[in-house]
């Protein structure tokens, strides 16, 4: 559908809608997947996490509009004004046009690696030797793990899992049609992998797990003489909202529990099926699994979940993935030393994956094994997989500490890892808390004390994402490492707020969702209104994630029209219009979509020329203000401020991956005159001439 049908449809004016905006944030992710100066393989993977992003996004966000299309006027206003119904056609209708879009570059980009001799083959251009490969492969590692469901009229039909990846298959009887039968096949990608390496012969092959069962169908069906089996990739979508009952004889993390068995029989919200299915096996699927919905629906080509595609290996004949960056040493900081004396002396500002997480690590574990400290608390989100964090905590309570751990349950697709991170802290006798009834706890703060030579001294660290060793080498995130008290004597507050939430506790310096956000963001806005009309010097350079809060952005927009400059790195989704006359002047709006995901949150205020820095969990949504709890951390030490006001300038300096964030224009990408500047590789170089500076050395 063309820009001008979208406008019409949706009747842009004030805001764009968060969903189209986000859709926005993806096809810069599909930019990236076509962009010939990304390295080959890393471009197949932007293919993986674009596709990913859509199975959340139909997941989560389509499904809560789906439901909301059933309350009329009342949705609309939680929408912002726009139509559930005509909302999901525009989203549908730009989402299928995008998945078109990523089919042909996946394509092109298969084409390229032919070239280059990496060579992706389907069951029916094999050589004998990789058909006899293929065939013991599948006795030895796959056929153990293939569950053959054959569709019967009269039974239930099986309950298809989400995320998961199924061959439809139509077995054609050559004698007798009567015969004819449907069955489905899970493909075992948990046990196998997606991609089989076939031997090398020259050339490198590769082969989806798919087109290695398509070709032992045969084999399979064995016990069918006289049949013809074809087979169709099938996907569906399902609703991933969690709904919590109000049992109040039921704890909560039961009540969790049951939640995400529900989960696994969500209604469909899509399914998707390859272009090339005969009409019947369509039909009779579609019949079967009483899917009705045709903004549901969607042909796409012989492969699906190509999220998989994150997890293509790299390829060592050329270079195939980006240049390794290391995580860079602090200049401050030693991993053989004692990180709290430093931070008891000065702050310290960690910039992730430019500095190593080891250092928040190594924070937590001098807490475990030293003898005066007397109590640790944390919260946690989303945690690695094998999470050092955990290892620390657990550390610390096998050495006498009070240790409290303020678990988020319901941290989206996290929820089973946290029951189980819950239980494994309680058998150590940590005091664990499910959070704050009614809101998330989405703020990422530890709480240290130690008491030295009859001193109390309370030490903090506040990041602005998860405490989380995986994603902290692919996302960018500040950590502030303290001992200032006014910091620490809210943060300690918080933690109070934890355990006794019916008291509403007030805070000095941090701005705390959700009784302070809103109110305290409109003060300082208000505040570079006033100077702005007063002819003082008023501007507002905020970096986040996602701005789609209406009241917030009706508040820019009046800052605008005062005369504040206002410069936003958003990277997600932007539903503020900027550059509009009689709007929005003065306000200018990038996105950076990059090797590294943008993740950090930063609010910086002019303030008549003493600037105000923050930093922040919380994004500009109204989820972050009102309906979770989330720290903006205000950052004192003037050093700290300026390595925070260089990296800004930096970011906003891009020349190479920066788009302008607009409605007529989609990320379209900013030009400046001059040398190409990439910021991420920038800011790279930036901490290690810091690091040089210093004297100091590369981990």
């Amino acid at each position: 559908m063309n820009k001008k049908k979208k406008k019409e449809l949706l009747q842009i004016d004030r805001y764009i809608p968060r969903d189209v905006s986000w859709l926005d944030f993806n096809a810069r992710v599909l930019q990236e997947a076509a962009d010939p100066t990304v390295p080959l393989v890393e471009r197949l993977r932007f293919i993986g996490i674009f596709s990913n992003n859509l199975d959340e996004f139909f997941r989560v966000r389509y499904a809560t509009i789906k439901r909301m299309s059933m309350f009329g006027k009342k949705a609309s206003r939680e929408l912002g004004g726009f139509s559930p119904d005509k909302l999901l056609q525009t989203i549908s209708q730009i989402a299928n046009e995008q998945q078109q879009e990523a089919e042909e570059i996946y394509e092109a980009l298969i084409r390229e690696l032919n070239e280059k001799g990496i060579v992706i083959v389907d069951e029916k251009n094999l050589t004998t030797g990789q058909k006899e490969f293929i065939r013991q492969f599948f006795i030895d590692k796959v056929s153990p793990a293939v569950f053959t469901l054959i569709l019967n009229p009269k039974r239930p039909f099986p309950q298809l899992t989400d995320k998961s990846i199924y061959l439809a298959i139509k077995a054609e009887n050559q004698l007798d049609s009567s015969k004819n039968f449907y069955a489905l096949i899970e493909l075992p990608t948990d046990y196998v992998g997606r991609f089989v390496e076939l031997p090398k012969y020259g050339k490198r092959f590769f082969m989806y797990l798919d087109d290695l069962i398509r070709y032992n169908l045969n084999y399979i069906f064995f016990i069918f003489n006289n049949y013809k089996f074809e087979a169709y990739t099938i996907k569906i979508t399902r609703d991933a909202e969690l709904d919590i009952e109000n049992d109040v004889s039921k704890s909560f993390i039961d009540k969790v529990s049951e939640s995400l068995e529900s989960r696994k029989t969500g209604d469909p919200v899509r399914f998707v099926y390859d272009r090339e299915i005969p009409p019947d096996l369509l039909s009779y699927l579609m019949s079967r699994m009483q899917l009705d919905n045709y903004d549901s629906l969607a042909s796409g080509g012989r492969y699906h979940n190509k999220k998989d595609l994150m997890k293509f290996p790299a390829i060592e004949e050329f270079p195939s993935v980006y240049e390794p960056l290391p995580p860079l040493n602090h200049p401050d900081l030693d991993l053989n030393k004692s990180i709290m004396d430093v931070v008891a002396r000065k702050d310290v500002l960690l910039f992730q994956p430019y500095h190593s997480f080891s250092f928040v690590i190594r924070m937590l574990r001098e807490a475990a094994i030293d003898p005066d400290v007397t109590s640790i608390q944390i919260t946690l989100y989303r945690l690695a997989e094998k999470s050092r964090v955990i290892s620390a905590i657990k550390n610390a309570a096998r050495n006498g500490k009070k240790v409290l751990v303020v678990i988020e349950l319901q941290a989206r697709f996290d929820e089973e890892a946290n029951i189980k991170w819950t239980e494994e802290l309680k058998n150590e006798e940590v005091e664990v808390i499910f959070g704050v009834t009614g809101l998330k706890v989405h703020c990422k703060l530890v709480h240290i004390t130690r008491v030295r030579n009859e001193k109390v001294e309370h030490f903090a660290i506040v990041s602005t994402g998860n405490f989380n060793e995986s994603t902290a080498r692919i996302y960018t995130d500040y950590v502030l490492l303290t001992a200032d008290p006014r910091i620490t004597r809210d943060i300690a507050k918080i933690f109070e707020f934890f355990k006794t939430n019916y008291k509403v506790f007030q805070y000095q310096h941090l701005i705390v969702s959700p009784h302070y956000q809103r109110l305290k963001i409109n003060e300082l806005i208000d505040n570079e209104i006033k100077n702005a009309k007063a002819g003082k010097e008023a501007y507002i350079f905020w970096k986040l994630n996602s701005l789609s809060d209406t009241g917030i952005i009706e508040k820019l927009y009046q800052a605008s029209q005062a005369g504040v400059k206002i410069r936003l790195i958003v990277r997600g989704i932007c539903s503020l219009i900027p550059g509009k006359p009689g709007l929005s002047e003065n306000i200018e709006a990038i996105s950076i979509v990059d090797r590294f995901l943008e993740h950090s949150r930063v609010y910086v205020f002019a303030n008549g020329g003493e600037p105000k820095y923050y930093i922040s969990s919380a994004d500009m949504m109204t989820r972050n203000i009102e309906y979770r709890v989330e720290v903006t951390c205000p950052v004192y030490d003037p050093k700290i401020q300026r390595e925070i006001q260089d990296h800004l300038d930096i970011l906003w300096k891009d020349n190479c991956k920066a788009r302008i964030h607009g409605w007529e224009v989609k990320n379209a990408y900013r030009k400046h005159p001059g040398p190409k500047i990439r910021a991420q590789i920038e800011l790279y170089e930036y901490v290690k001439r810091q690091l040089k500076k210093a004297g100091g050395r590369q981990l």
